[in-house]
């Protein structure tokens, strides 16, 4: 991909006239002022050197109940509202963009609100979800069209709303950057108003090239929603395009749900269990023995007695799937996936299985491993339940945003245990990649119930009408958590009030800085039918080292509005390191509106690096290999060991002092046996280390077959 400062067409003249061998491959004019352009790595350098060139990013590759959820977000209320016109609220006449793996538009929940889209994989006006003859056949966009508007056996956020479908991710729901900008473009060229993409990488960056177009997409007057990612529950996992700045970024939280969690008899320790999509529920009324079953292959399974047992594998080497249809094979009774990597995961089993299924995290999975080997009986496993709603679920990826500081997600809505239309039938499924159309079908419903609002008030009509909410402890979710809160369209539609920016943030500070102030805006609108005076309250209990300048008060007639300014005067050698969080109240309005802000003090924690791909490289013996640095590098490398003892073999590179973005690297001689290692990938960034393990392959062998998507 790149990013041109003129018109790309002279830019691409320029190209082709110093690298005649380029292949240009496509061309983005509104949301991505550049091209994307096939080149020999040794031509990158003559690329980078043409004055008009402004960035250069690798093509990478992206992966893609509502009976329960849409009551708990209010909207059976919002069905009994009404817009200006006297219609009621169920976004009609709304156009909702779903840029996904295409939709089932034959399901009978769907094939009435379907108006049309494009093929951007197979280049034709027929946006199919994949088929079993096309490749691994796809169900995850016909989800994401049901949450926002399915409008039969199921409802919809928004039932009346007008699907309009961009299939930008082929077989197996895999797609490129290009495909997802080419889809993007598309929809805003057939003018729609809400665009949803329940899509996204790793790269905690706002200048990803999928973050620069939503950010351009929403300055064109289109509604943009991304989902938050589900690499939580550690911060910094908000991947692109979650990070743009002007998009609504969501998260996933629990609409009420009966919550299965697994203990040992007599033990206090209790194991959030999560279900993955296509498997039966987990329903369990008694104790059953635990099995360890390796990595759930047909060969392990066979050593093993595994009849009305709960199987325990590990995440990797073979799909979900397979795992699932060995275990249902093999006699057992339910089936347990502990993630292979630290954090929760979400799956879907392919086809169904008539098997509970359900995943752990790495940790609890190696817990129950040390119950089996320090036991000198069989342990048993129980299931005990809980009815809960309105927690984050720990796969939802947190925030803030790398760079910009900024908080992220915007908001949260249901994600956990979501029932939607999939080809042929209806399937429960859990990921941000739910939460996302909820708030798509919120922001549909608010389009028409104000169409002349602008994406940045219905923006902040989401985020300010939030619910707050509250973690085990009591005590409030972070901002990089939950945002401004929890979806609440209901309240979304009513609001009088209206407060942006919906979250703020003041940015990084060293200790060694002297005393400083640094100011926000925000614009406060009054939507009421009378005059109201507003009040900007900080937080009263504010440290030492921190002041505080507000307006005194703003008087707005109906229909007014009004950029404020709020000042934090700071002196930071005072402060703790780390981030600071708090919220601005906004008073006098029929509503007290919170907006939620940040600043860090010092160098953060972030990752010191992302998203590592390693690869055969464009010649003969050769590779490449690719990775994001948030912040640059002081150093980093490439260290190998040997997979069966560990022990060091060699480096295979390392460089220091390393701008911040996408690092690509090529290695023309290896010195190396052909085989698979383990590779160690480390950062050093202002006196952090941070590292990422994964398996290299030299010469022609396959790695494992735990380096999948699975």
């Amino acid at each position: 991909m790149v990013a041109t400062n003129e018109d790309p067409e002279e830019a691409i003249r320029d190209v082709m006239a110093l690298i005649p061998s380029g292949k240009v491959r496509k061309t983005f004019h509104r949301v991505y002022n550049g091209f994307s352009i096939e080149v020999n790595k040794e031509d990158l350098d003559l690329l980078r050197q043409i004055q008009s060139i402004e960035r250069i990013d690798q093509v990478v590759r992206y992966e893609a109940n509502l009976d329960g959820s849409v009551p708990f977000i209010g909207g059976d209320e919002v069905r009994g509202m009404f817009s200006r016109n006297g219609e009621r609220l169920t976004g009609k006449g709304i156009k909702v963009a779903v840029i996904d793996t295409g939709i089932d538009y034959k399901h009978p929940d769907l094939q009435a609100n379907y108006k049309g889209g494009y093929d951007v994989v197979d280049y034709d006006d027929d946006p199919m979800e994949t088929q079993s003859n096309q490749g691994i056949p796809t169900l995850h966009g016909t989800h994401v069209a049901g949450i926002i508007a399915a409008n039969g056996q199921v409802k919809g956020v928004a039932p009346d709303a007008e699907i309009y479908a961009y299939r930008a991710l082929g077989p197996g729901g895999q797609g490129t950057t290009e495909q997802v900008i080419e889809a993007i473009e598309k929809a805003v060229e057939d003018g729609v108003d809400v665009l949803n993409l329940s899509l996204g990488n790793t790269v905690n960056g706002p200048d990803w090239p999928t973050s620069i177009a939503l950010d351009r997409v929403v300055e064109e007057g289109v509604v943009a929603v991304t989902s938050n990612g589900n690499s939580g529950p550690n911060m910094w996992t908000v991947g692109s395009p979650g990070t743009s700045t002007k998009a609504i970024s969501v998260g996933a939280s629990a609409p009420p749900i009966k919550t299965p969690y697994a203990t040992i008899f007599g033990g206090d320790t209790e194991l959030t269990l999560f279900p993955l999509g296509g498997t039966m529920p987990w329903n369990l009324k008694r104790d059953f023995p635990l099995v360890d079953g390796g990595l759930g292959t047909v060969e392990e399974l066979e050593e093993l007695d595994v009849e009305g047992s709960i199987l325990l594998v590990k995440r990797g080497m073979i799909p979900f799937t397979e795992k699932a249809h060995n275990a249902k094979k093999a006699g057992a009774r339910a089936l347990i996936i502990y993630n292979n990597l630290p954090g929760a995961f979400v799956g879907v089993v392919e086809g169904g299985v008539k098997l509970p299924v359900v995943s752990v995290t790495k940790d609890d999975g190696d817990w129950l491993l040390d119950q089996l080997d320090t036991s000198n009986q069989k342990v048993n496993l129980r299931t005990i339940y809980r009815q809960e709603e309105d927690f984050i679920a720990p796969f939802s990826s947190r925030g803030p945003v790398t760079q910009t500081w900024e908080v992220k997600p915007d908001l949260v809505a249901p994600g956990v245990s979501i029932n939607s239309t999939v080809p042929k039938g209806y399937l429960g499924l859990n990921g941000t990649s739910m939460s996302a159309p909820h708030v798509a079908g919120a922001a549909a419903l608010l389009k028409q119930a104000h169409p002349d609002w602008t994406p940045e008030q219905i923006k902040a009509a989401l985020m300010n009408s939030a619910k707050k909410l509250i973690n085990a402890e009591g005590d409030p979710y972070l901002p990089h958590e939950q945002g401004a809160g929890r979806l609440q369209v209901d309240k979304a539609v009513q609001l009088k009030t209206l407060v942006y920016p919906g979250a703020v943030t003041f940015g990084k500070w060293t200790r060694e800085d002297p005393r400083q102030k640094r100011e926000v805006t925000f614009t406060i609108e009054n939507h009421d039918r009378t005059s109201r005076t507003f009040h900007v309250i900080p937080p009263f209990e504010a440290p030492d080292g921190l002041q505080w300048e507000v307006p005194f008060s703003t008087t707005l007639k109906p229909g007014e509005k009004r950029v404020v300014n709020v000042t934090l005067d700071m002196l930071p050698s005072v402060l703790a390191e780390g981030i600071h969080h708090g919220e601005i109240l906004v008073e006098g309005g029929r509503e007290t509106i919170s907006v939620p802000y940040v600043f860090f003090i010092d160098e953060p924690n972030y990752p010191r690096l992302m998203a590592f791909n390693f690869g055969q490289g464009d010649k003969e013996d050769t590779y490449r290999y690719e990775l994001y640095l948030p912040g640059g590098a002081e150093e980093f490398g490439i260290v190998l060991y040997d997979p069966d003892t560990f022990e060091f073999v060699s480096f295979l590179d390392n460089k220091k002092d390393i701008g911040r973005g996408m690092i690509e690297g090529t290695l023309e001689t290896v010195d190396l046996e052909d085989g698979v290692y383990k590779a160690l990938i480390y950062a050093i960034n202002d006196g952090q280390e941070d590292t990422i393990e994964s398996w290299i392959t030299i010469g022609e062998e396959l790695p494992p077959k735990s380096q999948g998507t699975e």
